[in-house]
């Protein structure tokens, strides 16, 4: 490939130049038109721009004709979970013939700076997948989906899993090994959080444990189920099962019980949230509560494309059903 210019990116009137022909005719050909070249002529166009690297500008093409094919993704940099998801929008909205534009929530980025960004790239939708304040900030102005947890505006799609329903199922799948002293390490004060021990506390109750239910903040990341595990230690009676917020609390909580001389899952049981990849790992080999990205992924593009386009809507929340996955970090409990 050869260069037009130090950093200079390539022109059609650089092809123009390369093949010998006018610019309206390399256009013409660029731009995929079946008539007003020969087959020689459209090789040779092609040659050139090959030769010199030139890539059309698509997203100047498609601001002209008044879109711009692209939906935005507010995301937080959590958890496996999360970056399964990025990747199964890619894959969705490249099927729907969309681009992502990816803006990130960090401590020292906000929602205000991430929805700029979108706004500023002109996308068509946006698709959050990080709870945050973002929401109402972005609600009306396009259209708007939330991955994994409920909002109550109703100019906002929501695509997520029932946490009642997995909370039941862990909890069962808990019980049913004889299992009662059931404690939940939580994510701390955000919306999922908040419904995950909701239906954590009525799947106890369900089960007549009332007695049992305790919730320990938690959080996030793997450093937050590892404080977690330290904190039950300190306490020096474990519960003999520990489901968490999600595949990274508990791999945290895991490694440190293990570190504290706990045996998984003689001692102490433990039941994940999402069937990352990281619950797949042989050294975990964790039990947990499946949600399908893939699915998720694609009904929040399908959702935003329809939106885009004023199809008709029926209902604004989908709700998937989870599913319970048993590995190897759960078992009856150590009867001595």
């Amino acid at each position: 490939m050869e260069q037009t210019g130090a950093g200079k990116r390539p022109t059609l009137e650089d092809v123009a130049a390369r093949a010998g022909m006018s610019r309206s005719l390399v256009s013409l050909v660029l731009r995929g038109a079946r008539t007003g070249a020969t087959a020689a002529t459209r090789e040779r166009v092609l040659q050139a721009a090959a030769e010199i690297g030139y890539r059309p500008d698509a997203r100047a093409r498609l601001l002209a004709s008044g879109e711009s094919r692209l939906i935005g993704v507010v995301f937080g940099i959590v958890g496996r979970f999360h970056q399964e998801l990025l990747d199964g929008l890619y894959v969705a909205a490249e099927k729907a013939d969309y681009q992502l534009i990816l803006s990130a929530l960090t401590p020292r980025r906000d929602e205000r700076q991430a929805v700029e960004t979108l706004l500023d790239f002109r996308c068509e939708a946006a698709i959050l997948i990080a709870p945050d304040r973002a929401v109402p900030v972005l609600a009306g102005r396009l259209p708007v989906v939330t991955v994994g947890w409920y909002v109550k505006d109703p100019a906002v799609d929501v695509v997520r899993t029932s946490d009642d329903e997995g909370m039941r199922q862990a909890v069962d799948h808990l019980v049913g090994l004889g299992h009662r002293r059931i404690l939940h390490v939580d994510g701390g004060p955000g919306p999922v959080s908040t419904s995950r021990r909701r239906g954590y506390r009525a799947a106890m109750r369900r089960r007549g444990l009332d007695q049992g239910i305790r919730v320990v903040h938690g959080g996030i990341s793997q450093e937050d189920g590892s404080g977690a595990a330290r904190l039950l230690l300190a306490e020096g009676t474990l519960p003999t099962a520990v489901i968490t917020y999600n595949d990274d609390v508990a791999a945290g909580l895991v490694e440190s019980l293990r570190g504290g001389g706990v045996s998984i899952p003689d001692d102490v049981s433990v039941v994940g949230w999402d069937d990352s990849s990281l619950a797949r790992l042989p050294h975990l080999d964790l039990t947990t509560v499946r949600q399908d990205a893939d699915v998720m992924t694609r009904l929040a593009v399908e959702r935003s494309v329809a939106r885009i386009h004023d199809d008709p809507v029926t209902d604004r929340e989908q709700v998937l059903p989870p599913r319970l996955v048993v590995r190897g970090s759960t078992a009856a409990p150590d009867q001595r």
